[in-house]
């Protein structure tokens, strides 16, 4: 028998086996963390729009993880599609299963602290650790890779399930 769970915490794995054991019944349970790689980098950055896509590689090269809104406007104009296909790729990948349940946004809006009412960005960044994640994503892309690569299914260790 196999039983296949997607989208579960590690501590509701942890549990289930624990349940498993107490019950002489054999269970493996692999994991797929939340967060950012090379691969699904590159997914995230290949799905997005022309514009999207420059916005991102502002943010992280240009930028090295912060880049000010009126610079981006400068270049971009409008950012209110850029933004939005940067903001909805996280979700779609997740509906497609390129990346779990759970996975952040790479890059979010700044607001400015000292009018918070005003809903224009000051900026947009990327945490530090993402930076060179993206960066080579960006570097695989731009030597002309083929097709983006195929969805995530590796476990904490990085191995196969």
């Amino acid at each position: 028998m196999e039983i296949i769970i997607k989208g579960a915490s590690e501590e509701f794995a942890e549990k289930l086996v624990a349940l498993a054991a107490q019950h002489h019944a054999e269970l493996s349970i692999s994991t797929v963390r939340p967060g950012w790689t090379v691969d699904r980098a590159e997914r995230y950055l290949r799905d997005l729009t022309a514009g999207s896509r420059r916005m991102a590689e502002m943010v992280t090269v240009d930028g090295a993880g912060y880049i000010e809104a009126d610079h981006l406007r400068s270049v971009l104009g409008a950012l209110n599609g850029p933004s939005n296909g940067i903001k909805r790729a996280v979700d779609r990948g997740i509906r497609k299963g390129w990346w779990p349940e759970g996975t952040p946004q790479p890059i979010t809006p700044v607001s400015d602290p000292n009018n918070p009412s005003w809903h224009q960005n000051i900026a947009y960044r990327m945490d530090q650790e993402l930076v060179p994640v993206f960066r080579e994503a960006i570097t695989r892309i731009g030597k002309g890779g083929g097709s983006p690569p195929e969805p995530d299914d590796q476990n904490e260790e990085g191995q196969q399930p």
